[in-house]
């Protein structure tokens, strides 16, 4: 097989984060639930804004914090999303482009406006997000570049992207065309909230679609039906070539077919703010994943990608360089 252009192909929600501190009185106020992730509507998502504190502004959403992390790792990335050729559309184009990363997606215009994630951080470090998808809901079918997919050795996807009909098809074109390429399909659950509203469906793709399984450990457990983490990682065993399931300070499982490891977390000095962990350890994963490490190897390489963005505020790498960091943890 032809060695691919992309290492990895992102698709996701293409939007902008807007981070600002909080107490949890301010959830209760605002009836969220910590820790998790609630979508808004626009006249929500002004009311919301208005309230917060002073926040940090910069493009995000969970797909594209995770090629942000491969880009600075030196992994060739591609990314599909939706924006609109709006303000913050063109911000979000440009930061992603700036890191490298192809983007050719086709925005909307004079429709709905380019998305955006309040990020609420709690004293305790816990994000929790409020989320006005707008142009992202647009994503559909036509998007997926197929060229690109069959030329991506991973294509990734978020969870997230399972609310919108449109896009579930956009999904199953691209896992088929990275099927029929003899390429990888790689799933992240995203969120214990968003496996809730569509086990069924995720179950299905897990059985039929998905060769890399992201999740966490209240993530597979609820695609389980199980509050018990070792019967969920037995079930998900076998179900998928790799699982790779994330255990906060508890480190790592990666599941395959012929055995379970567990992976330690990599020290963390200060933690500041759990956003994007998950997305940094996906990307760390899938970088060596695709040139060839062994498994281990590859969480080994998330750890030091997550113990990164949870010492500081945001959801991407605030080192020149991931791949520094890591040829230095590594030694």
């Amino acid at each position: 097989m032809a060695e691919p252009r992309f290492d990895v192909a992102g698709i996701g929600n293409a939007i902008v984060d807007v981070l600002a501190n909080a107490n949890d009185a301010f959830l209760t106020t605002h009836a969220l639930p910590k820790g998790g992730m609630v979508l808004v509507d626009e006249a929500q998502a002004e009311k919301l804004y208005g309230a917060m504190g002073p926040g940090i502004e910069s493009s995000g959403g969970s797909a594209g914090n995770t090629i942000a992390g491969l880009a600075s790792l030196g992994a060739r990335v591609a990314y599909i999303g939706k924006v609109n050729d709006d303000g913050l559309g063109k911000i979000f184009r440009h930061d992603i482009t700036s890191i490298g990363a192809t983007f050719e997606t086709k925005p909307l215009t004079g429709e709905l406006s380019t998305a955006r994630c309040m990020i609420l951080v709690t004293p305790d470090a816990e994000r929790t997000m409020s989320t006005f998808l707008g142009a992202c809901t647009q994503l559909g079918p036509n998007d997926i570049d197929e060229g690109l997919i069959r030329d991506s050795h991973v294509t990734y996807v978020e969870g997230y992207l399972w609310d919108m009909d449109a896009a579930k098809q956009a999904i199953i074109k691209a896992a088929d065309h990275a099927r029929e390429a003899g390429r990888k399909f790689a799933l992240s659950l995203s969120d214990t909230f968003c496996v809730e509203r569509h086990k069924a469906e995720f179950l299905d793709l897990v059985d039929n679609h998905v060769d890399i399984l992201f999740a966490n450990e209240t993530e597979i457990m609820a695609l389980y039906d199980t509050d018990d983490f070792e019967i969920a990682a037995k079930a998900v065993q076998g179900k998928v070539d790799l699982a790779a399931l994330t255990r906060s300070a508890k480190g790592c499982r990666v599941v395959t077919a012929a055995e379970m490891t567990d992976v330690p977390a990599e020290p963390v000095a200060h933690l500041v703010d759990t956003t994007g962990a998950g997305d940094q350890f996906a990307a760390g994963f899938l970088f060596g994943y695709c040139r060839g490490y062994e498994p281990k190897l590859c969480a080994r390489i998330g750890a030091i990608a997550a113990a990164e963005v949870v010492s500081h505020f945001g959801a991407r790498p605030e080192v020149s360089s991931l791949a520094e960091l890591v040829k230095e943890k590594l030694g």
